[in-house]
């Protein structure tokens, strides 16, 4: 029984598509990271939201004379959805627009991670707001999923 629970819980561990760190949800890719990053713009373009920026580290690092694996950020979101919340909590402008971090690890592996909606409900006290927050988190999984399948 023991070997079973065990098998069953590694299972879970390697099958499961999203893990969440310290508040950080990555999301493993299939793509590389522009790839990753154009497909993340583009169904953010088709949902209505807005893509602020798209900042390139690997690029600025470059520019510094200092080598970092591809790093990318976008920067999006939609006043509709964000309003609601800095109306549950002001403090939550800090964390708004939303990020995407699309990045290539040691391994060459790409990954794309956001903040949790659960940890920003947290971090700024968020309370009354379950449905936007429902609604945010599923809407991240969403684009996260497409950008990286």
């Amino acid at each position: 029984m023991r070997k079973q629970l065990t098998g069953l819980a590694l299972t879970a561990l390697i099958t499961t598509p999203a893990l969440a760190d310290n508040g950080i949800i990555t999301v493993q890719s299939n793509h590389d990271v522009a790839t990753t990053a154009d497909k993340l713009e583009s169904v953010l373009g088709q949902k209505g939201m807005t893509v602020f920026t798209r900042i390139n580290h690997a690029e600025g690092a470059k520019k510094a004379n200092l080598e970092l694996r591809p790093t990318e950020v976008v920067i999006f979101g939609n006043p509709k959805v964000g309003t609601p919340l800095m109306l549950c909590s002001q403090t939550a402008a800090l964390d708004l627009p939303q990020k995407a971090l699309i990045w290539e690890d040691e391994k060459g592996q790409t990954w794309l991670s956001y903040n949790d909606p659960e940890y920003l409900k947290e971090r700024h006290n968020i309370e009354g707001c379950d449905a936007v927050i429902g609604k945010v988190k599923g809407a991240l999984a969403k684009f996260a999923g497409a950008a990286t399948q």
